[in-house]
């Protein structure tokens, strides 16, 4: 059984990872998540995205100092890419990924 990469293995990716800093308690957040299901439907393996609750991994929000959610964070071979808060449509998302493909 394959384990669980860890976060900062993932983002060192050579596919462009969509990290999606988000929480339970948050509007916009809960929009983000069919948006994501259909970027994802679009994209198949082209690209990973990841959730991450900031309320859960506060040390990942630290890090990359998340000031509010939803904030969608674009990495390659670990670095950011791309960054952006609030809803972002999936169309947007699929072009921003394919020109860091």
């Amino acid at each position: 059984m394959e384990r669980q990469k860890s976060f900062s293995e993932l983002i060192k990716s050579e596919s462009p990872v969509l990290v999606d800093f988000s929480a339970e308690w948050c509007g916009p957040c809960k929009m983000m998540a069919p948006i994501l299901e259909e970027l994802k439907g679009i994209l198949g393996d082209k690209a990973v995205i990841i959730k991450i609750d900031v309320d859960k991994s506060p040390a990942a929000a630290a890090a990359y100092n998340i000031q509010g959610v939803p904030t969608l964070i674009l990495f390659k071979n670990g670095e950011i890419k791309w960054r952006q808060s609030g809803v972002q449509q999936a169309n947007y998302l699929k072009k921003i990924i394919e020109q860091n493909t």
